[in-house]
């Protein structure tokens, strides 16, 4: 395997804020600098099925709150327990 030497980058911005990406991605600072590059050339391992939709964007927030109470009693009544059947 070949290695790439990056010269002349500010380490002390770039180097901790690489390790803190890497770190919540729960990968080392050089797994993390790879997959980087290997996303940025088209050669990374995209999720399968990551596609965005927004065709039910037009619904999002559109519920009164008299809407929201009705929807909700009766998703409240569905919840219930039938104390006979546990019995």
């Amino acid at each position: 395997m070949k290695s790439i030497t990056i010269r002349g980058i500010e380490l002390s911005s770039v180097a901790d804020r690489l390790k803190t990406e890497a770190g919540r991605e729960g990968k080392s600072v050089n797994q993390f600098i790879k997959d980087i590059i290997k996303t940025h050339l088209g050669m990374g391992m995209g999720k399968r099925h990551s596609a965005v939709y927004h065709d039910l964007d037009h619904l999002f927030a559109k519920w009164s709150e008299a809407d929201f109470l009705q929807i909700q009693g009766k998703i409240d009544r569905q919840r219930r327990i039938d104390e006979e059947l546990w019995a």
